[in-house]
């Protein structure tokens, strides 16, 4: 049986004991099933404006109606809608900002915990580098230069997002170096890249599953505060943080506008935090039992 075997046969069984990480899996699997399928579910496009319906309250206030259940935007749009594809948005970035910090960590992190030294020495004073400076700051600035855009805020937030992955793969590392089994491996002679990929580094797949569920709260939150600021997403990608922005101006008048994008940011990073602590504590075995 393989390490991935190993890791993942219980691990469904210990979330399914944790009643938060259980009930912060399902909420999340049924916002990705709305993302894929938001052509279908979302009763209007994202970007279609009705003038006449311009913030209409949700269908529990004075002034609603079935037809926008949610309400609509300053523009008319229908409010459900660019919630629903704002999911989409989010659930992209955050997996295109962990799939790029992952590959270039897990890199980075092998190296340098497996042959150490100046190489080692070497990465982790870049490291250094990436946090001593603020990491929103450092990605507004990597956006700046690169020009507001989704796509450059996604690469902006990979690399603040960086210095988490490195340093969790080469401690890992660093741990499994030690162990009996690579010393019989190189004493059967292999060679240093089957020694570090083919050995080392499936027995550490536990923190990195652990890192790249919370890379994806780090992502979705960096992402949408770039968005915040106009950015990143730019109109009339229906984007959460993008939404907020556009409507920061109505949060009196119309707070619907400014609540609901809010809270779709605030509960995708609470389960995937929730998610994560759970996997932590499922594949951590100092904290089984406790």
């Amino acid at each position: 049986m393989s390490s991935w075997q190993v890791i993942m046969s219980p691990l469904w069984v210990a979330i399914k004991k944790n009643r938060g990480a259980h009930l912060s899996f399902w909420f999340l699997m049924t916002l990705v099933i709305l993302a894929v399928f938001a052509p279908w579910v979302s009763p209007h496009s994202p970007t279609q404006v009705y003038p006449e319906h311009f913030r209409q309250p949700p269908i529990w206030l004075a002034g609603g109606g079935w037809p926008f259940i949610l309400g609509t935007d300053d523009l008319g749009r229908d409010l459900l809608s660019r919630l629903i594809y704002g999911a989409r948005v989010s659930l992209m970035v955050g997996f295109m900002v962990v799939s790029l910090s992952l590959s270039v960590g897990l890199i980075l992190g092998v190296l340098a915990g497996y042959f150490g030294g100046r190489v080692d020495a070497l990465i982790m004073r870049f490291v250094d580098v990436l946090m001593s400076l603020p990491s929103i700051l450092l990605a507004i600035v990597i956006v700046a230069v690169l020009g507001p855009s989704l796509t450059n805020s996604v690469i902006a937030v990979s690399v603040v997002s960086l210095p988490n992955f490195i340093r969790i793969i080469r401690g890992a590392v660093l741990a499994e170096k030690v162990k009996s089994y690579v010393d019989a491996s190189h004493g059967f002679g292999s060679t240093h890249f089957r020694v570090a990929v083919l050995n080392i580094l499936p027995n550490c797949v536990a923190p990195i599953i652990v890192q790249s569920t919370l890379g994806f709260s780090d992502g979705i939150l960096n992402v949408a505060a770039l968005g915040f600021l106009g950015l990143g997403a730019q109109p009339p990608t229906p984007e959460w943080g993008a939404m907020l922005s556009d409507s920061k101006a109505y949060i009196e008048s119309a707070w619907w506008l400014v609540t609901l994008p809010g809270l779709c940011i605030l509960f995708v990073v609470l389960c995937f935090n929730i998610l994560g602590d759970g996997l932590r504590d499922a594949l951590d075995p100092k904290l089984k039992g406790r």
